[in-house]
């Protein structure tokens, strides 16, 4: 079947808070043809690169199809009822706070409010963290304090009728692609003017008018100059003025700091100030380069300090916007899915919020004390107070700071419970329990994005093997701990309703958070659930909160809070002597257990890397790709180096990406130390003390295979490709025998061996197959490899020996690396174009191959492209080496 006679159904994207609607449609087979839905309001049909491959992320070859306890397959009453046993007893000796959950954006709301419910309603802990806590704990503070609640004033639609936006510590055009096309069409219908501020120089700055290369952590610096000039220029707004509280000791403090700690010049930062003071219909979105921070909560309320002063916030183009990274990150802080906070925005420190949730839950204890935010729930597990931990949906054993130190925590918990969509995550790996949940596609709920917008994920797919979903896991979990009742759900329709109605406990309080209105939704309505923006107070018109001045906080009034400039925490020196950054790849998600499924995605950027200044490589005598070890204080990892001008002297950059089942030397979190913000507890991730040494390998190599392996060496990286995997190599143990090797690696020990050997240059290249087909072929050389990989990577039907090579024949079209994922559009194949046809701009390119024309993410790249290359320049462009080309 090819589905075509199958109905579309409406859904949310599995990856970013954007929260973009996607059709979907089922093949009958198990998978599915994915496309944007043209109605949603996040997306009006627009997905990104990664949205248009979920398609490719839906099979079975990775899932985990059974319970497991122990290494062993074993039925779900077994497991359950283990599960539920052991922390019945280990709460019965140690007490309630002996036992945790750490949770996930992935999870579903009403997922997320079973679990929330057992922690905090009765087991009587507020130990439930997660991994939210990485992303956006930082805003959830600052909104706290500025506004009384974590609300979000605005909504998408200023984006469309801003005059400025600024982007503060957020690469938009990567990680929130469908957002940063809705600015681009500001700018083309308005001319809105667009300002970066960001260390390094991203994608985001191709069409920005203004790019502030500030010091890293020097964000309130900047911003408190800015206030200044708001107070000094009489731009503060009256109204809001005697609306807020604080302005006076705001304004002391902030004229306390030096702007000279961003490391921007006078002349920046006056016309920075000047654009932003000048223009009212002013939007700041801010991310994960504000939150990841030990002051992230400091900058956080810096900018809304800015926005308040001004009354610039709650009307139609202007405020701060904070954009989230995980599909429910909203979702989750809701229903109190963090440490510090009850469901609905309400305080666990509040005796009268406690009392209500006790009684709505009929539960029979409330925690009065904030439970473990996520460096300290892994330290108390390390430290032996915590003795049953449940982790769902999330992968901290490499995405913690710290994380072999985490990893290593998680080992020696006495019991561990996990459940995901698949055993091969770090974390999996080192459970003492594994439980199949349903993934995306296969459950059914609702989640929350960005801009306060609740939609519907639907099932389309049958859940495989024995997979359930998560809030039927945990209702069960919650029924054999002896709270049948509590937990008697039969539906996530049914929890919806219950949760919608909770709501009216934070109206009860005055607070923000209410969708009562949805609290008597039939079965039918709920499942036709269209995108609902909160609140939905009957008769609210404006989806915006605080244009009419009137905030949360008991007497009513905004804090304009006094902050000053603190650095990052860890500062280099002669052992650590450079600043190393992290973040995201365009086409990649978090740990790619989704991601890397699809070879689409993982053409684009195949294997970790650290970008450096070519000041700084030259110091060093590095040389592009270079395999180079990052040393900090409390890990290490190896990464290829790629000479970039887009970081500073003495800064670096990697990506997230890497985990033991991908690149096991490529952890970058394990590099990262566990300081944190002392407000919001969310660590700082972007600014990790290093060095950097050249690997001093004795080999080099490169595979292709079709089945997935993991060498013993010191490097190695595999990624997906259309016909299996690609993986590049490096070690320093000499090898006598690789053709014994190759079969061990690639699990072939009967294959069939076609080589070409030359044991004195240290040259060795194999291929396996079973006579009619490729299995495996490997390339080794005492030094880094030229190859046309991206061409091997396709384990081309030809001769073995053309295959070994390493070249494609005259007959065969090598596209070279993808540039544009969305229309796997090789670099080859545009710096062709543009030769040949004389393309002269992005647009052109488009119109000639697509390239760049559905989320935009690769028109910087583009240009750049067409810059080197228009005039029929046949230099190689400086973000590819000649490597890479072949």
């Amino acid at each position: 079947m090819d589905g075509t006679g199958l109905p579309e159904v409406r859904s949310t994207c599995a990856y970013c808070g954007v929260g973009c609607g996607v059709l979907l449609r089922p093949d009958g087979a198990g998978g599915l043809t994915v496309r944007g839905d043209p109605d949603h309001p996040a997306n009006y049909g627009r997905l990104c690169s990664k949205g248009l491959a979920l398609d490719e992320t839906v099979g079975l070859d990775h899932r985990l199809l059974a319970p497991r306890a122990f290494g062993q397959d074993t039925r779900w009453d077994d497991a359950l009822q283990l599960v539920a046993d052991r922390f019945s007893a280990t709460i019965r000796e140690f007490g309630p706070d002996s036992v945790a959950f750490y949770v996930s954006g992935q999870l579903l709301t009403e997922d997320y409010y079973v679990a929330n419910k057992l922690m905090k309603g009765f087991i009587g802990s507020a130990n439930i963290d997660t991994n939210s806590r990485l992303c956006m704990a930082s805003t959830v503070a600052g909104h706290k304090r500025a506004f009384g609640t974590d609300t979000v004033p605005g909504t998408y639609e200023d984006l469309d009728h801003a005059d400025l936006v600024v982007l503060v510590g957020s690469n938009l055009a990567w990680c929130h692609p469908v957002l940063y096309q809705r600015v681009m069409a500001a700018r083309q219908a308005r001319g809105t003017k667009i300002v970066v501020i960001d260390p390094r120089r991203t994608a985001s700055c191709d069409q920005a008018d203004l790019h502030l290369a500030l010091q890293p952590g020097s964000d309130v610096a900047l911003f408190n100059r800015l206030l200044c000039r708001i107070h000094h220029t009489g731009h503060v707004s009256v109204e809001f003025l005697e609306r807020s509280n604080g302005i006076s000791e705001a304004l002391e403090l902030a004229q306390l700091d030096d702007p000279d700690e961003t490391g921007l010049s006078p002349s920046e930062i006056d016309a920075f100030c000047d654009l932003w003071i000048g223009t009212e219909r002013v939007v700041t979105v801010f991310s994960q380069g504000v939150n990841q921070s030990s002051s992230g909560t400091d900058k956080v309320n810096a900018i809304l300090n800015c926005h308040l002063a001004t009354g610039r916030i709650g009307r139609e183009g202007m405020g701060p916007f904070s954009v989230t990274g995980q599909p429910n990150a909203m979702g989750g802080r809701e229903v109190g899915g963090l440490a510090n906070t009850l469901a609905c925005h309400l305080d666990i420190e509040n005796e009268d919020h406690r009392q209500a949730v006790k009684h709505f839950w009929n539960s029979p204890n409330i925690p009065r004390r904030q439970g473990l935010k996520a460096v300290d729930l892994f330290r108390s597990i390390e430290d032996g107070q915590i003795k049953a931990l449940w982790i769902i949906h999330t992968n901290p054993a490499a995405t913690m700071p710290d994380a072999d130190r985490v990893s290593a925590a998680i080992e020696n918990c006495p019991f561990t419970v996990v459940s995901d969509l698949t055993a091969r995550t770090d974390t999996a790996r080192i459970a003492d329990v594994l439980l199949p949940a349903a993934g995306w596609a296969e459950k059914s709920g609702t989640v929350t994005n960005s801009d306060r917008t609740i939609s519907r994920q639907r099932a389309v797919l049958r859940p495989p093997g024995q997979a359930r979903s998560d809030w039927d896991i945990l209702a069960e979990v919650g029924r054999r701990m002896g709270w049948e009742e509590a937990f008697n759900y039969d539906s996530p329709a049914q929890i919806f309703r219950e949760y919608a109605s909770m709501t009216s406990l934070a109206a009860s309080f005055g607070k923000d958070f209410n969708i009562t209105e949805l609290s008597d939704i039939g079965d039918e309505d709920y499942d036709a659930l269209s995108p609902t923006q909160w609140p939905t107070t009957l008769g609210a018109t404006d989806k915006r909160f605080f244009g009419d001045g009137q905030f949360f906080h008991p007497d009513g009034k905004a804090r304009i809070v006094p902050v000053s400039h603190k650095p990052p925490k860890v500062k280099t020196c002669a052992q650590f002597p450079f600043l190393l950054n992290t973040g995201r790849n365009r086409d990649q998600w978090h740990t790619m257990t989704r991601s890397g499924l699809s070879p689409r995605l993982s053409a684009h950027l195949s294997e970790p890397y650290v970008d450096m200044n070519p000041t700084d490589v030259d110091r060093l005598g590095l040389s592009a790709a270079d395999l180079v070890q990052l040393d900090s204080s409390v890990g290490s990892g190896v990464f290829r180096l790629r000479i970039s001008e887009a970081v500073a002297p003495g800064q670096a950059f990697a990506p997230i990406h890497w985990t033991g089942e991908t690149a096991p030397s490529a952890r970058v979190d394990a590099l990262v130390p566990s300081v944190t913000d002392p407000i919001s507890g969310q660590p700082e991730s972007k600014a990790t003390a290093v060095s950097v040494r050249r690997l001093n390998a004795s080999w080099y190599g490169f595979a292709i295979s079709v089945d997935a392996a993991s060498p013993m060496a010191e490097y190695w990286a595999r990624s997906k490709t259309d016909k299996g995997y690609r993986m590049e190599l490096a070690g320093k143990q000499d090898i006598d025998d690789w053709e014994h090797k190759a079969r061990e690696w690639f699990g072939l020990p009967d294959a069939m061996v076609t080589s070409i050997e030359d044991p004195k240059r240290g040259s060795h290249r194999i291929a396996l197959s079973d006579g009619q087909r490729l299995l495996a072929a490997l390339f080794v050389s005492r030094q880094p490899i030229t190859l046309m990989r991206d061409y091997l990577a396709s384990l081309p039907e030809v001769s073995l020996i053309q295959i070994l090579s390493g070249r494609s024949s005259a007959a065969s079209e090598d596209c070279g690396p993808i540039v544009c994922s969305c229309f796997g559009v090789g670099l080859k194949t545009i710096i062709g174009a543009i030769r040949d046809k004389r393309l002269i701009n992005v647009d052109d390119i488009g119109d000639a191959l697509q390239a760049g024309t559905n989320c935009g993410s690769c028109r910087p790249e583009l240009a750049e492209l067409v810059a080197e290359h228009s005039k029929l320049n046949r230099n190689t462009p400086k973000s590819f080496s000649q490597e890479q080309l072949g």
